[in-house]
């Protein structure tokens, strides 16, 4: 049974052009798909129908087996499907870090020690040892990009959405969030322009072209001499 079966999608933003027309999507469990398109194709979009923030026009979403109809469907969904902002301002709201990790695991019902201890583990799993009283609008913007990817840890999701996970990090920052990203167990999907990142963390790559999801089959072969499955999309090497 697929994890997220979205079928005959339309969507469109008020007095906006349509974004959506007939998609159809199906992510499986153990997928780890890539999606590069051009800004404005509605990648953030897809992620935002996924976990119910905006509503298509018509058709019909399916996640984790159950049709997704109400607030409260969607609202068990974020229970089990991490997504991270493309913008970590946008993710973090407490003073302070700590506060911010085990803001997730509170709201999953575990006591206050208990989601202590696993802001404390998920911190440390990403290196971040120390930063649990650090307040988090001080923080640098890979800091801050860290501490997101925590908040999203700590909820042990089944599935990650991740939104540009390295847009506006520095090389050494980019390096270390890709070695994670790399490294999770997880089904996930990343959105992001970086063809290398792409291929060192997902096995399928998809872009989005009329309103329609595609997956990206053509091999080509660059100038810096290798070849990858990605030619229907122009892409950034580091």
């Amino acid at each position: 049974m697929p994890i997220i079966n979205l079928e005959d999608i339309h969507f469109s933003y008020p007095g906006g052009k349509s974004v959506f027309e007939h998609l159809d999507f199906t992510f499986k469990r153990g997928d780890r798909i890539g999606l590069m398109a051009p800004n404005g194709s509605g990648k953030t979009t897809l992620f935002h129908l996924i976990m119910g923030l905006v509503k298509p026009d018509s058709g019909h979403i399916e996640i984790f087996g159950q049709s997704m109809a109400t607030a409260k469907d969607f609202a068990a969904v974020r229970r089990r499907i991490g997504l991270l902002f493309q913008d970590p301002d946008d993710q973090l709201f407490s003073p302070t870090v700590i506060e911010d990790v085990a803001f997730g695991p509170l709201n999953l019902g575990k006591s206050k020690k208990a989601a202590q201890n696993i802001a404390q583990q998920t911190l440390a799993y990403l290196g971040l040892d120390g930063f649990e009283e650090r307040i988090t609008f001080k923080l640098s913007g890979g800091e801050k990009r860290l501490v997101s990817l925590a908040t999203v840890l700590a909820m042990a999701p089944e599935v990650l959405l991740l939104d540009e996970p390295l847009s506006g990090l520095d090389f050494d920052t980019r390096t270390r969030i890709a070695e994670i990203i790399a490294n999770l167990n997880l089904s996930l999907i990343i959105i992001s322009h970086d063809i290398d990142f792409l291929l060192s963390t997902t096995n399928q790559v998809y872009t989005l072209k009329n309103g329609k999801l595609l997956f990206d089959d053509k091999f080509q072969v660059h100038v810096h001499r290798h070849a990858h499955p990605h030619g229907i999309y122009p892409h950034e090497h580091e």
